[in-house]
């Protein structure tokens, strides 16, 4: 598998939401937070049982009183002060005797203080709370609540609270339970020495509403903030998903070969992740139409290049089957080695250039000292005559004072191409000075000849590929004209320039300066 198909170890891989889009997912964790809030809801049912636990309490404190004051009164006066306690408890006292009969009963002397409602006869909104409280209470899984109802005949047998009572005197026990309309219905009972047993029963609709209020305050905040994280969601959505699918359309045309037509947008005014995503992806798509138009009018001058030496070839091989004359074969002969060597030459040029990018991208730069290795290589071309009748001088800096990193072989390569320029447009036993020297952070290597120089106009031309600016009696198979294009190349790689001027004391002659970064232990 390519290397760029490979899982990025840094990724964090998705598994389940693989597939949902980038909205959804926004969605999805905002909505997950309102629900998270939802869970409030349980609160409610903690909050309603501590009030009633609070409320039994008070009921069975309540129950202990009104038996305590019944016990303090005759028992002609009984029944009044029991009616009296009633009304002022909002609640119903029933005393039962020994034989679970009763005996005295707040309604039978007084007002009712509480009436249980029929849910048929009440509006939907109160059907609508209801099916919300059962709701809630299967959700927190409350415990089951019996239904209350009032006994057929009243006996103390009916009433479990009472009965633990009488078997136990003096002791409080209570009960709850739901009314018809589910609101609660608490009772207590205790066994009063000389009394009876006393029970005391209070339809505590006030518990119902405090917590359905709770609830409903609840609800309104969770429902606007569902609101507000949909409309929030939908913000990101639009300003983060809808770019990145502009974006992702214009990389897939750009993928399919449209690259030139296809404008990718810059996002100008966001600064954020995104902008600075969009504005790469513009980045990168003029450059790889820049690169296209590049390999094209590279692979359009490659062919121009290619025909000229070859249409010489053909018609030299052509003309030597039918010349006869010995010294006409041999100029004929001449030209083929000519155009041979040209051939090989550019062949052997265009293959470095077309490759020089990428091994300079995976090349591993080191420190290289430029004494040395100009020294070097000077020495070798004298060695090998290859500089002919021209002479090439090498003012050696001191050691480690032009050192730079880079590739010693591609280094060497674009110092040599600059030095096959300079020897190439010397005249005959003309000179050629070689000098390098740091200078802070950087290193100049100056290249000299005696030469014409090269006009103002063209000193920015004879760097492109191909270009070459010679008089017609020179040989053309001696250059390509990608020398000079293979050593700004070079440069450019090593975040250097190459650059040609005049020469500083006014000869004649063309100043070649290149600089480059100075390595930072030097």
């Amino acid at each position: 598998m390519p290397r760029s198909q490979r899982a990025d170890p840094d990724d964090n891989p998705l598994t389940w939401s693989a597939r949902w889009s980038l909205t959804s997912r926004i969605l999805a964790v905002n909505i997950f937070a309102v629900a998270m809030l939802a869970g409030s809801f349980a609160y409610l049912d903690s909050y309603r049982s501590r009030v009633s636990e609070e409320r039994i309490a008070a009921a069975e404190d309540d129950a202990q009183m009104i038996g305590t004051a019944l016990a303090a009164v005759s028992p002609e006066k009984r029944a009044l002060l029991a009616t009296k306690l009633a009304l002022f408890e909002g609640e119903r006292v029933r005393v039962y005797d020994a034989s679970g009969k009763p005996v005295l009963d707040s309604w039978r002397n007084g007002p009712i203080t509480y009436q249980l409602i029929d849910p048929e006869t009440q509006p939907w909104q109160k059907h609508a709370a209801r099916a919300m409280d059962k709701a809630f209470d299967h959700i927190v899984g409350a415990d089951r609540v019996p239904r209350f109802e009032e006994p057929a005949v009243d006996t103390l047998d009916a009433w479990p609270e009472a009965k633990l009572a009488a078997a136990h005197p003096n002791r409080v026990y209570s009960m709850r339970r739901n009314a018809p309309d589910r609101t609660p219905v608490l009772s207590a009972s205790v066994a009063v020495p000389g009394v009876g047993t006393v029970l005391t029963t209070d339809n505590a609709r006030d518990i119902t509403r405090i917590v359905r209020a709770e609830r409903y305050a609840i609800g309104l905040v969770i429902g606007g903030v569902l609101i507000v994280s949909v409309l929030l969601s939908l913000f990101l959505a639009r300003t983060i998903a809808r770019p990145l699918r502009r974006l992702a359309l214009a990389a897939h045309r750009v993928r399919l070969g449209r690259a030139r037509e296809v404008v990718v947008p810059r996002l100008p005014s966001r600064r954020d992740e995104i902008g600075l995503l969009a504005r790469a992806l513009s980045d990168m798509s003029q450059a790889l139409r820049r690169r296209i138009d590049a390999v094209e009018a590279f692979a359009a001058d490659v062919s121009h290049e290619l025909k000229n030496p070859l249409a010489s070839l053909r018609s030299a091989v052509d003309s030597l089957g039918v010349v006869k004359d010995p010294a006409l074969q041999e100029r004929l002969l001449d030209i083929v080695r000519d155009d041979v060597i040209r051939l090989d030459r550019l062949i052997t040029d265009v293959a470095e250039i077309s490759r020089l990018d990428g091994e300079l991208s995976r090349a591993r730069f080191e420190a290289v000292d430029l004494g040395p290795l100009v020294e070097g290589m000077v020495a070798a071309r004298d060695d090998r005559g290859r500089n002919g009748d021209v002479r090439v001088a090498f003012a050696r800096p001191y050691v480690d004072t032009a050192v730079v990193f880079g590739d010693p072989a591609r280094l060497a390569r674009m110092i040599e191409n600059v030095i096959d320029n300079a020897v190439s447009f010397s005249p005959p036993g003309g000179l050629v000075e070689v000098s390098a020297i740091g200078i802070g952070d950087i290193v100049l290597i100056a290249i000299e000849d005696e030469g014409p120089g090269v006009p103002p106009d063209k000193r920015e031309s004879i760097f492109r590929r191909f270009h070459t600016d010679r008089p017609d009696a020179e040989k053309p198979a001696r250059h390509s004209g990608l020398g000079l294009a293979i050593a700004k190349a070079i440069a450019d790689g090593h975040d250097g320039t190459v650059e040609v001027r005049d020469r500083s004391d006014g000869r004649s002659g063309a100043h070649f300066l290149i600089t480059l970064p100075r390595a930072p232990e030097a």
